[in-house]
């Protein structure tokens, strides 16, 4: 699934004038590949991906995926939002199964699907609690399970780890990285986590305060077949400091 971006620009009205979020944003993300926008809170980051989820539409310019505007939702994206947004009245498990049963999936294989992906987010035997009864990170992890579970063409991801303590969420980058190289998945991810963008993305934006420009793009040619190894090899640790230095000049509050 190809996703193309044309000189798109959201502007915002406060207090009787219209504020720059997004200036002129323009890539493509190729079918199958992993891209991250890497930047400070600010830089719009949230507001470009609900643009492209087809949640808000631009001021400016255009997005397509396959040559088609995106005009609204489609079940061709899952996206993974900052906070957990869980149906408070449904179970884990009826949580993770609520995409399924939207797509169409028979019982038996929303059954399989949703075990699976509880499994996967560590959270198997949680499948009967309600969200109210889980804490943040689980129910974040909740979310995720969702997400994956319909098996989206394209997946988009709001800081999705950002809940999780290091182990799981290593573990859940791990998991991802896995399920796009196996399964051929789009991912559009959004973080301000240096770290994060150069384990799992194949190409990096940088993007300015607000107004969000791209100012910097960078190929990341890294050996990624373990990612445990590779957070604690040399070329790594170079490449970060030089994104993060390269981000500190834009915004010296960043951390």
């Amino acid at each position: 699934m190809s996703l193309v971006l044309d000189s798109v620009s959201k502007t915002f009205p406060l207090a009787g004038r219209q504020v720059s979020v997004l200036d002129r944003i323009s890539f493509t993300l190729e079918t199958g590949r992993f891209l991250a926008l890497l930047g400070s809170s600010g830089s719009g980051k949230s507001t470009l991906l609900r643009l492209v989820a087809g949640l808000e539409q631009p001021t400016g310019g255009s997005l397509e995926l396959d040559g088609a505007p995106i005009r609204g939702p489609g079940p061709d994206r899952g996206m993974v939002f900052q906070n957990y947004s869980l149906y408070p009245w449904l179970t884990a498990a009826a949580n993770v199964a609520f995409a399924l049963e939207l797509r169409g999936f028979c019982r038996s294989e929303i059954r399989e699907r949703t075990a699976y992906y509880l499994e996967v987010v560590g959270l198997a035997d949680a499948a009967r609690r309600l969200p109210r009864e889980l804490s943040g990170g689980m129910q974040q992890r909740i979310a995720i399970a969702r997400a994956l579970a319909a098996e989206p063409r394209l997946l988009l991801l709001d800081e999705p780890f950002g809940a999780l303590d290091l182990q799981i969420r290593e573990a859940m980058q791990e998991f991802l990285h896995g399920l796009w190289r196996r399964t051929g998945l789009s991912v559009l991810l959004i973080t301000h986590d240096v770290d994060e963008a150069l384990l799992l993305a194949e190409r990096v934006h940088l993007l300015s305060p607000r107004p969000g420009r791209i100012v910097e793009s960078l190929d990341v040619d890294l050996d990624k077949q373990d990612l445990r190894a590779l957070r604690l090899s040399p070329s790594f640790q170079t490449l970060r400091h030089a994104v993060a230095e390269s981000l500190r000049r834009l915004d010296p509050e960043l951390a």
